[in-house]
C-alpha cells in the first residue's frame, strides 16, 4: 500500500523542518497525530500548537515549493482585488486574491501546486495566476472573516484585522465554550453534548448527532475541558483506568452527567443534563397501570432497552412513585446519580459508586445490613450483581434496575447467560419466580420532528410467562403471545398503536420495529 502524496509531503516537511532544528522530534509526532484526527495542513498545525513562528514557516515553504510567500498578517488587500474572484471559487478552492498586475493575479493558496484549480480560476477571471505560498490558517481565517461579511467586501482586507479575528475566536473558544457548550445542550433539550478531537462540538437530539460549530476540537482542547471539570482525584484516577463517569453541576446551569474516555491516544467526552424535576410516568407516556406493579413490596423490575432511550428517567419516575405512596426505607446505588430524591413518605439513601462505594459489587454485599425496603441499583453489570438482586427479590425486596437489551426476553436470557452452565438452571428458576414486570423501550422521533414519544414492550411475571422461563422457552413468548395480552406486549404492537394515533410515521415505525410483517399487521398498513 502506498504513503498518500499530501502524507509524505508533509512528513518530508516535518522531518526538514526537524533537520533544521525548528521542531523536535516530539513536536513532529504530536503535530501528525493532530492532523491525523482532524485533518488539515501540516504546517498550520504547528502554528496553533505553537510549535512554529509564521516567518519561519514562510521561509521553508517558499524554498521547498519554489514560490514566493506572503504573510497576510502584514498585508492590506483592497477590496477590488478580493472581489475578482467569487468567494464561492475561493472557498472551493481556498484561494484569496491578495494582489493585481495588468496581466497576472497574485493569489495566495493553500495547495499552490494545484494546477487544475490555478487553470479554472485563469478561465474565471481572465488573468494568468502566480500562485504564492501563505499558511493555511492564515488563509482559513479570512475564508471565515469574509463569509462573515456575505462573502464580498466594501472595505479593504486588513491583515492586523484578521490576526486580531483569529486570536480573538481562540480566546473565546478556550476560555468561555466549554459553558456556553453545556449551556447549549440544555437550551436546545438535546440529550447529550459530544466532544471529540477531530471533529466539531456535537449535539444528540432525537437520537441524531447535530454538529453545532465549524471549529474542529484540538486534542489540547479536549485534554483542557476534561481537566477543567475533574478534581485533582478524579484525573488521578482518570490517568489510571483510562475513563471515568462521575457528575458535575454548574449552578446557573444545571447538574450533568459525564463520562471521560480515551480514544486513539486523545480524550473526549460524553455529556449528559440531567432534569432536576424527576418527570412523572404520565409525563413520560408510560402505561398507567405500571404504577400498580412499582408499588408491590417484592419482586424484580426491570428497565430495559439501548443506550440512551431513558432507561434511567423511567426508573427515576418509578422510584418517586415509590417515594410518595409508600412509608419505606429507599437505598440505591448509582454509577453516577443522576436524580436527586427528597425525602417524602419514604426515606431515600442514595450512594454513588467511586464516593459512597468503591463499586456496585461492593455496595451490594452490604445492602442487607441496611434495613432496605427497596433497593435500586443503577444498572446491573456483573454476574454478582444480577445473583443478589435475585436474592433480595425473593427474601422480601422490591428491586428496580436498568440493563442494556434490545427485547425484554431478550433481557431475560443475557441473566441467564452470565452465569456457569451449572448454575443457569438454578438462575432461570429464581428469576422466574421474582420477576414482577420487564419493560424495554425506544424513544421515538415523533411526526413532523416534534421531539420523540416512548414505545414500550411489556413482559408481565404471569403464570404463562414465569412457566416459560422455567422451562427455557423463553423465545416462545414472542411466538406464542404475539397478540397483545395481559402479560405480554411486543415492542411492534406498542409502535402500531403510536401509528394509528398519528403520532409517529410508518417509516418511523418500519426503523424501530423487530418483525415488519408483523408491525404492518397491526398498524393496518398492508403488506
Amino acid at each position: 500500500m502506498q504513503t498518500p502524496v499530501t502524507e509524505s509531503k508533509d512528513r518530508k516537511l516535518g522531518e526538514i523542518l526537524v533537520a533544521c532544528r525548528l521542531i523536535s522530534e516530539n513536536d513532529l509526532a504530536k503535530a501528525l497525530k493532530v492532523q491525523t484526527q482532524r485533518g488539515g495542513q501540516l504546517g498550520s498545525v504547528l502554528l496553533e500548537l505553537g510549535y512554529l513562528k509564521v516567518e519561519e514557516l514562510q521561509e521553508l515553504l517558499g524554498m521547498q515549493l519554489g514560490l514566493p510567500t506572503a504573510n497576510l498578517y502584514t498585508l492590506e488587500i483592497e477590496p477590488t482585488v478580493i472581489n475578482l474572484l467569487p468567494f464561492e471559487k475561493m472557498k472551493q478552492h481556498k484561494a484569496i486574491p491578495i494582489a493585481v498586475s495588468n496581466k497576472n493575479i497574485f493569489l495566495a493558496m493553500v495547495c499552490p501546486n494545484d494546477f487544475n484549480a490555478i487553470k479554472e480560476i485563469e478561465f474565471c477571471i481572465g488573468k494568468s495566476v502566480q500562485p504564492v505560498v501563505m499558511p493555511s490558517i492564515q488563509i482559513n481565517a479570512a475564508l471565515r472573516f469574509i463569509e462573515e461579511k456575505g462573502g464580498r467586501l466594501g472595505q479593504p482586507l486588513k491583515g492586523v484585522d484578521i490576526e486580531a479575528y483569529a486570536t480573538r475566536r481562540h480566546t473565546v473558544s478556550e476560555h468561555t465554550e466549554l459553558k456556553q457548550l453545556f449551556r447549549m445542550l440544555v437550551d436546545q433539550k438535546a440529550s447529550d453534548l459530544l466532544l471529540s478531537a477531530g471533529v466539531p462540538p456535537c449535539l444528540k437530539k432525537d437520537n441524531e448527532v447535530v454538529r453545532i460549530s465549524t471549529t474542529f476540537l484540538t486534542p489540547q482542547d479536549t485534554v483542557r475541558y476534561s481537566y477543567e471539570l475533574m478534581s485533582d482525584t478524579q484525573r488521578e484516577e482518570f490517568e489510571r483506568m483510562k475513563e471515568l463517569d462521575f457528575a458535575h453541576t454548574y449552578p446557573d446551569i444545571g447538574r450533568f452527567r459525564i463520562n471521560i474516555y480515551k480514544q486513539r491516544g486523545s480524550v473526549s467526552l460524553a455529556v449528559r443534563h440531567i432534569n432536576e424535576t424527576i418527570p412523572t410516568t404520565e409525563e413520560l407516556g408510560l402505561p398507567a397501570w405500571v404504577e400498580e406493579f412499582a408499588l408491590k413490596t417484592q419482586g424484580l423490575i426491570l428497565i430495559t432497552g439501548p443506550t440512551g432511550h431513558g432507561k434511567t428517567t423511567t426508573l427515576a419516575a418509578l422510584l418517586d412513585v415509590i417515594n410518595r405512596n409508600r412509608h419505606c426505607n429507599i437505598i440505591t446505588i448509582e454509577d453516577p446519580i443522576e436524580f436527586l430524591h427528597k425525602h417524602k413518605s419514604s426515606n431515600v439513601n442514595q450512594r454513588e459508586v467511586g464516593l459512597d462505594t468503591d463499586s456496585f459489587h461492593e455496595g451490594l454485599r452490604h445492602i442487607f445490613r441496611q434495613a432496605p425496603d427497596v433497593i435500586v441499583i443503577g444498572e446491573m453489570r456483573d454476574p454478582e450483581s444480577f445473583a443478589i438482586a435475585i436474592q433480595a427479590a425473593e427474601t422480601g425486596h422490591l428491586v428496580l434496575s436498568t440493563m442494556h437489551s434490545n427485547t425484554s426476553t431478550s433481557a431475560v436470557e443475557r441473566i441467564i447467560d452470565v452465569f456457569p452452565p451449572q448454575q443457569q438452571q438454578q438462575i432461570r428458576v429464581q428469576l422466574a419466580e421474582s420477576f414482577i414486570m420487564i419493560l424495554n423501550q425506544r424513544l421515538v422521533p415523533r411526526k413532523k420532528k416534534a421531539g420523540v414519544v416512548l414505545a414500550c414492550e411489556k413482559l408481565i411475571g404471569s403464570v404463562r410467562s414465569r412457566n416459560l422461563i422455567r422451562e427455557a422457552k423463553t423465545h416462545q413468548i414472542r411466538s406464542m403471545l404475539q397478540q397483545s395480552s395481559e402479560d405480554y406486549e411486543s415492542i411492534d404492537i406498542a409502535l402500531a398503536r403510536l401509528y394509528r394515533e398519528h403520532k409517529i410515521t410508518l417509516e418511523t415505525g418500519l426503523k424501530f420495529c423487530e418483525n415488519v410483517v408483523h408491525f404492518k399487521q397491526c398498524a393496518g398498513a398492508g403488506k
